[in-house]
């Protein structure tokens, strides 16, 4: 393969993609507090629309789903009439942009949800760790288990979230089933300790994924939906006693429904040293395009594309403080270097004024 394999188109289902590069989704706080996106966002992608395809931040699909504050929802016509100005400026400026559909489930406290309810998750196991919140971080508490008819109906808010970010303008949508959430959270035995249909077995544990999926591409064609997993990542308490075998099966399992690519964490941020796990087999059971994406820079992004380990290449951190990244490793350029004070919450500083190449402007 050419060394700059990945500054080369690829087509991706019926997207035609300028580059490999995906600018990752990163929860950037900047929202109102009920959820609807805020005008800076346009801009902020915009910049961005180099990008083969932006993945856009977490987006939740219900008042349910929220665990962080001020971050943007799909689940009123307002949240469209909202989206649509953003996905707009991303189109004009030449992009493509899936929105990211999420439900944190455990990973949340009751002053995030409706009536000051307790968070739900698959079962009543408490996640070691704190939740974010403005005034400092809060520990989680022991979530309460779905009973079996709620589970359904979370799977049936997926979809009418998929329906409304067509209706937004987004191209797409990602299922965000990764990083310790609530699809996450059914997948793993650490997290998952239900004895009924969605517990216990691979395949019951696969199920919610499944009733997922299967709502968002009766409201999405499947070749426009993404999914993002995280198979060895720790990331908010997760575990799993055999993680290499659940996660091919997931990407096995994925395979079938013809999406348009299978997103995987390959090294959490806040992990030191990269996970032992087979991220190869993992690509060889999906089958389709595979997106990596965990600590990846020029180098490491160039040399997964000359032995063929990834179809594209996605980065977070580094989007968040260039935007025009994928000149700026075409060029081999230096990179602004991201301001963590500013990750989240905010207005405009260190959100839409990082420095462009003069040449990118």
């Amino acid at each position: 393969m050419a060394d700059d394999d990945l500054f080369t188109p690829f087509q991706l289902g019926d997207l035609t993609l300028p580059n490999r590069i995906v600018m990752a989704p990163l929860t950037r706080s900047r929202a109102q507090p009920d959820n609807t996106p805020g005008e800076l966002a346009a801009r902020y992608y915009a910049q961005r629309a180099s990008a083969g395809l932006i993945v856009s931040e977490g987006v939740v699909i219900s008042p349910q789903g929220v665990g962080y504050p001020n971050v943007p929802g799909l689940y009123t016509d307002g949240h469209i009439r909202a989206w649509r100005p953003i996905t707009q400026a991303v189109h004009e400026a030449g992009g493509r942009i899936f929105g990211q559909l999420w439900h944190v489930g455990r990973i949340s406290l009751p002053g995030y949800q409706p009536g000051g309810a307790l968070p739900v998750a698959p079962s009543a196991v408490f996640p070691k760790g704190n939740a974010f919140t403005w005034t400092g971080p809060k520990p989680f508490l022991t979530p309460r288990a779905l009973e079996p008819g709620e589970v359904p109906v979370i799977a049936t808010q997926y979809g009418e979230a998929a329906a409304r970010a067509l209706q937004a303008g987004f191209d797409g949508v990602e299922i965000h089933a990764a990083n310790g959430y609530l699809i996450d959270q059914f997948l793993r035995d650490g997290s998952n300790r239900r004895t009924d249909a969605y517990g216990g077995s691979i395949p019951n544990r696969l199920r919610f994924l499944s009733e997922v999926v299967e709502a968002v591409v009766r409201a999405v064609p499947a070749r426009r939906v993404g999914v993002r997993i995280s198979p060895a990542s720790r990331v908010n308490d997760m575990s799993d006693s055999n993680p290499q075998v659940l996660f091919n099966a997931v990407a096995e399992h994925l395979s079938g429904y013809g999406l348009a690519y299978l997103h995987a964490v390959e090294w959490a941020p806040n992990e030191e040293t990269p996970p032992a796990f087979d991220f190869e087999a993992l690509r060889r059971c999906f089958g389709g395009p595979y997106i990596a994406n965990g600590h990846y820079d020029r180098t490491r992004a160039l040399q997964a594309r000359a032995q063929d380990r990834a179809d594209l290449l996605s980065f977070g951190r580094l989007y968040i403080a260039n935007p025009d990244l994928v000149a700026r490793l075409a060029q081999d350029a230096p990179l602004n270097t991201p301001d963590p004070a500013t990750f989240y919450g905010g207005d405009a500083h260190g959100y839409t004024d990082y420095p462009f190449l003069p040449e990118t402007r």
